[in-house]
Order: structure tokens, then C-alpha cells, then sequence
């Protein structure tokens, strides 16, 4: 089977297929919303459905079209006008989304996610049931970031990252990344030399490409994200495919556009996959070389015994990141006590504060179960 036959195979075969869309491809430079664009994205969609398949759509947008309405000529730095902007137009955008697949006598429904709803176990467990349920009733689930009460996350995530974390979430078999370039080139197009990149079967392929670039000036996102996207999702075993939005009719159908990237793993505990990839650590545990090497090599919970310094300042539950006595990351985990309690009990061995403190100091500081190595 040539390389093209399986791009195909995999798409048509697809039962469940996540399909990002960006604000550049979907509003104006103004800001006002593209209705061409937007209709041709929507009948791409209805013809994936008319063949059985399910969609989910992770769409950017909201505070682009929220621009116009509030008299703004470019995207605010600011949060809380970000905030403002995100809550104008994502009513305006949904309204249109409905009114557009309604013409293929196909219902949406809005889904808004925080890393917080993923990294929860209760919240991840029923968004998945949210969006397995929609598309049960045969929805169109329409997924954003919930850039109206997002706090730090509006600011360091991303659309792209969000589109192949919830691919993973609702165990979809592939992922479809639309930008305003046509596919990965080796530099920037229109660079003298730069040739489009058809394949990447593993990391070892971006070798040597420059990505660069950033977002348009309705959009956070660029080039560089989409790579990053598409490296979590085939690392989970989802394969996907990077195209332009003008595109998008023939990448849904399988044809040879844009750049195929092959799955490179297996799928992995969602929340785990969010915990690595989705969230801003609340601070640092320091290991010792032993329980650095417990951790990597045994896959062993993080003890009390194995931590030499404490950094930051985060709650039990909250993420933190793991570090080698040379401050080098090496895993992210959810640690179980507060930091004003840690100081107490670095370098000790989890008996003996069991006997001082009392049976609640028996457990891990970090459990395995909680903990993925990035």
C-alpha cells in the first residue's frame, strides 16, 4: 500500500475525526466573521457526516469576532478585554455555526473546556461523557476554550494543543489541523528552496525544518503549535493530517494535500495526557539521583525520601514539575501535599513520618498513578 492509499484508508475508515479551524480561516482581518469560509468548512463537515463518520469541531474565533461589535481594529493584549471580546463572539460565532449546519438539517452543540475540566478526574470524566453523549445524539460538538473565565491558561494555551488533547479525549482516529498555509514546507513558503513536506512519519523527520513564524493578528497560534498538536496527538496513537482551510473538502476525503503525520504511539490514560501537555506546574520538587531513577526507570511513586528542595507554591492536587539535581524536567505529576507542609518532611523516609505525623503522612508524595514522565 503506497503512502497515499493509507492517507486515504485512514480518513475514509475514520469513525471519529477532530477537525481544528483557526481564527484566520474563519474571520476577516477586521475581525467580521468569513461566510464563504465558514460555508465551505461546514459543507466539508456534512459530507464527512453523510458518510457516517462523527465530528467534532475545535474551533477558534471567539474573541476574533468579538472585535468588531466592541469597535476594536486588532486583537487586545489584555486579559480582561480578551475576556470581554471572547463573550461578544462566541455567541455571534455559534449563532452562525447554527444557522449553517442547520441548512444540512445537522444540530451543534457548544462545548467550553478550562485545563481545569480535563485535569479534574470527575471533570474529565464527564466532559467525556458530554461530548460522547452529543455525539451519540448525532451532534456536531463545537469545542473552544473557555476564554471568558480562563485565567492563565488564555494566555499560554492554545487552540491547536486543545484540538489534539480533546482528539485523545474522545478516542477519535484522527486528527485534521487547518491553518492558511497549504502544508508544512522545510521553511516558511515562499523562502527560496523551502519544499512541502508530504509525510512525517516520526520527530526525526522536523529535523532540520524551520518552522517560525507566529499567528495572524486575530490569532495566538502559528506554525510552530500545529507541529507541537500533531507530535501529541500521533504520540498517542492518533494519526493526523495539517492542511489549509481552503482545503479542507479534499483533506476529509482522503485526497494527497497538505502534511500526513503517522501515529508514533499508544494511547495513554487521558488525564494523564492533559497533565503533560495542558497544564502550568504550581511549582518544583527537586529529586536526589535515586528518585530520579525510580521514577524514570522503576516508574515508582515519588517519596518524601527522594526530594531535596521545594519551590513554588500549590495545594495538594495541583501539578507540579519533578526535577533532576541539575533542574532539568523529567516528569510532571500531582503532588498530595501542600508546600508549606513539604519542608517538613524532604529526605525522610515515609515510616518514620508515618510514626511522628500520624497515618496520613504514609502516602506518596507524588503517586505513580498521578504522574507522567514529559
Amino acid at each position: 500500500m503506497t503512502p497515499e492509499e493509507a492517507r486515504r484508508r485512514a480518513v475514509l475508515q475514520a469513525r471519529r475525526i477532530v477537525v481544528k479551524v483557526g481564527s484566520s480561516s474563519l474571520t476577516t482581518p477586521d475581525g467580521a466573521i468569513a461566510v464563504d469560509r465558514v460555508a465551505a468548512l461546514v459543507d466539508a463537515i456534512a459530507a464527512v457526516r453523510r458518510r457516517g463518520q462523527e465530528i467534532v469541531l475545535v474551533s477558534s474565533g471567539a474573541i476574533a469576532t468579538g472585535l468588531t461589535p466592541l469597535g476594536l481594529t486588532r486583537r487586545p493584549t489584555d486579559l480582561a478585554t480578551q475576556q470581554a471580546a471572547a463573550s461578544v463572539g462566541q455567541g455571534l460565532l455559534m449563532g452562525h455555526y447554527t444557522a449553517s449546519f442547520a441548512a444540512f438539517d445537522l444540530r451543534v452543540g457548544q462545548v467550553l473546556l478550562t485545563v481545569d475540566d480535563v485535569t479534574r478526574r470527575s471533570h474529565y470524566r464527564n466532559a467525556y461523557r458530554t461530548l460522547g453523549k452529543l455525539l451519540d445524539l448525532g451532534v456536531v460538538p463545537i469545542v473552544n476554550e473557555n476564554d471568558t473565565v480562563a485565567t492563565h491558561e488564555i494566555r499560554f494555551g492554545d487552540n491547536d494543543r486543545l484540538a489534539a488533547l480533546v482528539s485523545h479525549l474522545v478516542h477519535a482516529d484522527l486528527l485534521v489541523l487547518l491553518s492558511d498555509v497549504d502544508a508544512l514546507h522545510t521553511a516558511p513558503p515562499g523562502t527560496p528552496g523551502a519544499r512541502r513536506v508530504d509525510l512525517v512519519r516520526s520527530p526525526e523527520d522536523l529535523a532540520g525544518i524551520d518552522i517560525g513564524g507566529v499567528g495572524s493578528a486575530v490569532g495566538t497560534g502559528g506554525m510552530a503549535t500545529k507541529i507541537e498538536a500533531a507530535r501529541i496527538a500521533t504520540s498517542a496513537g492518533i494519526p493526523a493530517v495539517l492542511t489549509s482551510a481552503s482545503l479542507v473538502a479534499e483533506a476529509l476525503a482522503g485526497e494527497r494535500v497538505g502534511t500526513a503525520f503517522a501515529a508514533t504511539g499508544k494511547r495513554r490514560p487521558t488525564r494523564l495526557l492533559w497533565l503533560a501537555h495542558a497544564t502550568e506546574a504550581a511549582g518544583s520538587l527537586w529529586l536526589d539521583d535515586g528518585a530520579v531513577r525510580a521514577v524514570t526507570q522503576r516508574h515508582a511513586s515519588l517519596l518524601a525520601a527522594g526530594i531535596t528542595k521545594v519551590e513554588g507554591h500549590f495545594t495538594s492536587g495541583e501539578p507540579v514539575n519533578l526535577v533532576d539535581p541539575q533542574g532539568q524536567l523529567v516528569a510532571r505529576g500531582l503532588v498530595s501535599f501542600d508546600a508549606d507542609e513539604m519542608p517538613a518532611l524532604l529526605g525522610r523516609r515515609t515510616g518514620d513520618l508515618a510514626a511522628e505525623k500520624g497515618a496520613g503522612y504514609d502516602r506518596a508524595v507524588v503517586h505513580r498513578d498521578a504522574l507522567i514522565l514529559v
